[in-house]
């Protein structure tokens, strides 16, 4: 070879060097039967030290490297990929290897060729990670709505929660037709004096859990609880032709489940109960700290009717007896002056004189 044919096969030489020194990935080449290495640049060296031991092989370099699944691929001609972790100085990083064979003229040497993937692993990490907060965020708001919405369907019937959440705003109606109970306990200021207030409360809490239940078993709604006083509704928001006996039979089923309770129990709960059939109107007020009440004279009669009961006592006005008296037997307590109503003709609820069959409530 002439002087300058040999200057000009080290220049090509030196050109694929710098070529293969300056692409930013790690490369190699081996050959295809013992995987000695042929060539590897300057980056490979780098994360590969020991490939500078041209005794070493790609299977001594890379440890982690399947041969047999290699040789399937390369076989096939797929090529062959692997993630693997190394460490060349302090930092641990993440290398992406993909192996192929040279085309043309050869002996099939096998092209290595490695690629830095640390910041793409570092995203996907941190995606992940995003997903898996944005998943648990949306979870535990889920959950919260649900509370929410369990705690708003406590203080207001699911048809005016349907009107508030759609809507944010709710409309007064009002009910020319609804029933209204109100009831509250004898003595029950001197009861939290004398008894341990958590195991007071408790009872408490079960009675007007009982009470939840027996009103719901009559399609009746609870508006409220205030202290020891419980107040239910029938034929509101939806209406209700049967309401006023519906609520006769709720208050009934009361006073019978308190008198079974009370020969088990070392509380003695003694309930006084107010109902009344009138036009009402319900909203729901407050705008920070929301309430659904009731206004009118449906409501206003029936807790003025409420204090002049009796201990395990039902009172009902003469406008209610006249809805109720064919299903109902009733005392007549005579007239009363009622504040706000005037004189008033009074009527004790004694029974069901067709009892329903839900002796499962008591």
């Amino acid at each position: 070879m002439s002087e300058p044919a040999r200057q000009i096969s080290m220049d090509m030489e030196r050109f694929r060097s710098l070529l293969l020194d300056s692409v930013g990935v790690a490369l190699a080449v081996v050959e295809p039967e013992q995987y000695r290495f042929l060539v590897r640049n300057v980056a490979f060296i780098e994360w590969f030290p020991t490939a500078d031991d041209n005794e070493l092989t790609l299977l001594e370099v890379l440890p982690t490297l399947d041969r047999a699944a290699m040789e399937a691929e390369l076989d096939a001609g797929r090529d062959y990929r692997i993630e693997v972790e190394i460490k060349p100085k302090r930092r641990v990083i993440t290398l992406a290897i993909e192996l192929h064979r040279a085309v043309g003229p050869g002996r099939g040497e096998i092209m290595v060729q490695c690629q830095n993937i640390s910041k793409i692993k570092e995203l996907e990490y941190m995606i992940e990670s995003y997903s898996k907060m944005i998943e648990r965020q949306n979870r535990d708001l889920r959950k919260e709505k649900e509370r929410v919405e369990r705690l708003l369907l406590n203080i207001m019937p699911q048809q005016v929660y349907e009107e508030w959440k759609q809507f944010g705003v709710t409309t007064p109606q009002r009910f020319e037709e609804a029933s209204v109970l109100m009831l509250d306990f004898v003595g029950f200021t001197e009861m939290a004096v004398s008894h341990e207030p958590t195991k007071l409360i408790a009872e408490l809490n079960d009675i007007f859990t009982s009470f939840d239940r027996i009103v719901e078993q009559f399609g009746c709604e609870r508006l409220k609880t205030i202290g020891d006083a419980y107040i239910a509704v029938s034929g509101m928001p939806e209406s209700n032709p049967e309401h006023a006996r519906n609520i006769a039979r709720v208050a009934l089923r009361f006073i019978r489940y308190l008198k079974r309770r009370n020969a088990m129990s070392e509380f003695n709960w003694e309930a006084r109960i107010g109902i009344n059939s009138g036009p009402v109107i319900g909203s729901v007020v407050g705008v920070q700290k929301y309430v659904y009440d009731i206004f009118g004279p449906g409501m206003n009669l029936a807790a003025r009717l409420e204090p002049l009961c009796g201990p395990m006592e039902i009172l009902l006005t003469g406008e209610m007896h006249d809805l109720i008296q064919q299903e109902f037997r009733m005392t007549d307590r005579g007239e009363h002056e009622i504040r706000g109503f005037g004189r008033k003709q009074i009527y004790r609820l004694e029974n069901d004189l067709a009892p329903a069959n839900d002796s499962h409530f008591y």
